[in-house]
């Protein structure tokens, strides 16, 4: 009787397994820039998904969330109203959304902030960027500018009920703080300052230094880029 193969050791492909691959080779010796936006989502999607293609669910996430951004900063109920994207798949995305947050911060918090300005930047615009809630938060520094505090202070309109001047320098003396940097972000995607968020700011800044806390700055985030109160001449 002629032998018959061994069907059961030979792993079968299942459908996309070569595009799989493709672009397994492309993500590993192409450079950063190797993949698209939706490729980038594909591959995260293939964790949760063994089988099949996952370029539909990649490209509704992004026509749902406008970019690579806002699906990545999306809240895990929300991604899995598109079809196909399961709470697995939520999982998937939102542990690369904490990942590069971990990154962003780790080179935050080891070394000078005012050294590695653009690190604080970028910190901040993956962490609140795309937020739809505009939150307020106090960057405590020590004496040699390194990161003590990142404070979530409140989340809602800024003024002075929600950033008093006395709560901020009294934070700053109790954790033995030297100068303080004020954060919040713009929902509307536009950072620039309103009156409000700059006399905010004066007030802050005169109640630091009559205790010789400093006020470094108070930076706005939003989609389109960030806005330096210092850099700007009102501070």
């Amino acid at each position: 009787m002629p032998d018959r193969p061994d069907t059961e050791s030979q792993p079968v492909a299942h459908a996309g397994s070569g595009h799989r691959a493709r672009l397994r080779a492309r993500l590993l010796h192409g450079g950063p820039e190797a993949l698209a936006d939706y490729e980038v989502l594909e591959y995260l999607l293939f964790g949760a998904l063994a089988r099949g293609d996952t370029k539909p669910q990649a490209k509704a996430l992004l026509a749902k969330f406008g970019s690579l951004a806002g699906v990545m900063n999306a809240e895990p109920a929300a991604l899995c109203e598109v079809k196909g994207v399961s709470e697995a798949s939520a999982a998937m995305i939102r542990i690369a959304s904490v990942a590069a947050r971990r990154m962003a911060r780790s080179e935050v918090s080891q070394k000078p902030v005012l050294g590695s300005w653009q690190a604080l930047i970028d910190y901040l615009a993956i962490d609140m960027a795309h937020l739809n809630v505009e939150r307020v938060r106090a960057l405590y520094l020590d004496t040699r500018n390194r990161l003590i505090l990142d404070q979530h202070v409140h989340d809602g309109t800024i003024n002075e009920a929600s950033l008093h001047p006395r709560e901020v320098v009294g934070t700053a003396i109790t954790r033995g703080a030297a100068a303080v940097i004020l954060v919040h972000n713009h929902p509307s995607g536009n950072p620039e300052p309103s009156k409000a968020d700059i006399d905010i700011t004066r007030r802050i800044a005169e109640a630091g230094r009559l205790v010789n806390i400093t006020v470094h700055d108070h930076v706005i985030v939003g989609r389109e880029g960030y806005v330096s109160l210092r850099a700007k001449g009102l501070l």
